[in-house]
């Protein structure tokens, strides 16, 4: 029998993909050990807050195909743990109408026959009477996306996986990890032994890939998440079937902007500038940057009318970013029993269940049913030595 200290897997970090790697593990009668540094729940990192979206609105279709086993596998998610974690909302889309970016994700839903629906400049206003359409923009709904709620997502996840024998131990920060054929994590508490790997730490990745002779090219940047109070109650509220929306570009910022109903603070909407300022996810609140507020409010007096143009409240979410804003999901380069899985670019909470199971199988050391090229390291080694 293995001893308190030695487990067939262990996964570093308790934020969306660690958790539902940890399920996944054990859910294969694993002995699976999850290690996160703070104490649960926490809002350091980049899975905290009550909603995210979820969309299929992709310019790629490998992001389509692996959300439609991603919806398959919330829905299960939410029969097991007996919870509500999805609303149908709909996404909004605009962008500049002969913009290459906004036509390819039309392009590529229709190709994937995602129920959507395309609206003309002529019939924006029925359907969105307190949104102000720019000139020269297009629009479409995809009908199926929504909201995710994702504080309740990690208490869910986190609890199937206790019930399925896992062991979550928070408050332990990671010192030290040295491979081997077992690899030997070291923590602020103790030292564990595990043939498997998994380090899903997002902004603190490449602080614990030192240890095993790698750098990968992530940026961590902070985000102001902004939420703006209607001026009449229920204007934009999810209750009245104002969906999620998303700007691909405009003249306010060639970065999108996005936005979710309000829900999480009464009459307030959630709207944010999918870009930030570089920091270091130990030193989160030392940066004060508010460029990207300017920008907002720019946006929120000029589109959303029925919105006050001073956000009400603003928190704050990181980043980790790769250059190609493409998942890292792959073997160490020199360990195949160390999994990584990092660089979600912000926008990777909604594949959280296709993920866990990706890193599942890759520590199990089976095929996934995803063509992972995209997400591969060796996609960054011709640039980047360290990581030969």
């Amino acid at each position: 029998m293995m001893s308190d200290s030695e487990f067939d897997c262990v996964v570093i970090g308790a934020g969306v993909q660690g958790s539902f790697t940890a399920y996944q593990l054990a859910k294969r009668k694993k002995k699976t050990l999850l290690l996160e540094q703070f104490v649960l729940p926490h809002s350091r990192g980049s899975s905290h807050g009550q909603t995210r979206i979820i969309r299929k609105a992709y310019e790629e279709d490998f992001y389509v195909r692996m959300m439609e086993e991603s919806y398959k596998l919330w829905t299960q998610m939410e029969k097991e743990a007996g919870v509500k974690l999805y609303r149908q909302t709909g996404l909004l889309v605009m962008g500049p109408e002969n913009n290459e970016n906004y036509q390819i994700r039309k392009k590529t839903l229709l190709k994937n026959n995602v129920p959507m629906e395309q609206l003309t400049p002529e019939n924006f206003g029925q359907h969105f009477p307190n949104v102000s359409l720019a000139k020269g923009h297009a629009a479409f709904v995809e009908l199926t996306a929504g909201v995710l709620y994702a504080d309740r997502t990690l208490k869910a996840v986190q609890g199937q996986f206790q019930k399925l024998g896992g062991v979550i131990r928070d408050n332990e920060k990671v010192t030290n990890i040295k491979p081997g054929s077992l690899v030997t994590v070291s923590t602020s508490n103790g030292v564990y032994r595990t043939k498997r790997l998994v380090i899903a730490a997002g902004p603190w990745t490449n602080k614990l890939l030192v240890d095993t002779g790698i750098q990968l090219p992530l940026e961590v940047v902070r985000i102001n998440v902004c939420y703006w109070r209607e001026k009449v109650q229920g204007s934009y509220d999810v209750k009245q079937s104002f969906p999620c929306f998303l700007q691909t570009e405009g003249e306010e910022s060639s970065d999108h902007i996005y936005g979710l109903p309000a829900n999480e603070y009464p009459g307030m909407v959630k709207i944010c500038l999918h870009a930030g300022s570089n920091t270091d996810p130990d030193q989160r609140d030392q940066q004060t940057d508010r460029s990207d507020i300017e920008t907002l409010q720019r946006f929120v007096s000029r589109r959303f009318p029925g919105l006050f143009s001073e956000p009400a409240v603003v928190e704050s979410c990181l980043y980790t970013v790769t250059p190609d804003d493409h998942f890292v999901l792959d073997h160490h380069p020199a360990y195949r029993n160390i999994v990584i899985g990092a660089g979600f670019s912000g926008h990777g909470f909604k594949f959280g269940p296709v993920v866990g199971q990706i890193l599942c199988d890759l520590s199990l050391g089976e095929v996934p049913s995803f063509d992972l090229s995209p997400f591969r390291i060796r996609r960054f080694q011709a640039k980047n030595k360290s990581l030969l």
